[in-house]
């Protein structure tokens, strides 16, 4: 009975926040193979770097990342903000969602932008940290993407956002 009413609660915590989606808030944020600060650092994220929320535990979260990687990070590392980064050499941000429309400013590749609208058409309408907004090709960024293919988020400054940590 104890195991079942677990499995219930666990169930109801996976469904609670399975497709949510943040980005990581802080520059160098650890990223470990289990929820505890002594567990191995598997990698260290950027600023703006996407994440899906698979579940939360206390004060820690299991997210999966870009590459589909499952992994731990404390929960106040995470911010609530979408974002997609630039994966062309110049996107281009227009006024509105077609090709003719004025062009708002272009983003070099790297750059993350904030999303203020989810996609639709084939644009997403992105905010730069800067404050100008526009419409930019969905295909021109790197949304958060996992393996099943469903989508999701924005920012980053960097044109790599996670880095290795060599074992001693």
């Amino acid at each position: 009975m104890r195991s079942l009413a677990a499995s219930a609660l666990l169930a109801f915590a996976c469904s609670a926040a399975a497709g949510e989606f943040r980005s990581i808030a802080e520059n160098g944020t650890p990223m470990y193979d289990a929820p505890s600060v002594r567990a191995k650092k598997l990698f260290v994220a950027s600023r703006y770097y996407p994440v899906e929320v698979v579940i939360i535990i206390d004060s820690w979260v299991k997210v999966r990342d870009q590459a589909g990687d499952l992994v731990w990070v404390e929960k106040k590392t995470l911010s609530d903000k979408r974002t997609v980064i630039v994966t062309v050499p110049v996107a281009e941000v227009r006024q509105a969602a077609n090709d003719q429309a004025a062009l708002v400013f272009q983003a070099q590749q790297g750059v993350a932008l904030d999303v203020a609208e989810p996609p639709a058409g084939g644009w997403i309408r992105v905010r730069h940290a800067e404050g100008q907004s526009g419409y930019v090709k969905i295909n021109a960024t790197r949304r958060w993407q996992p393996p099943s293919g469903r989508a999701g988020a924005i920012p980053v400054i960097s044109p790599k956002f996670r880095f290795r940590i060599r074992s001693r």
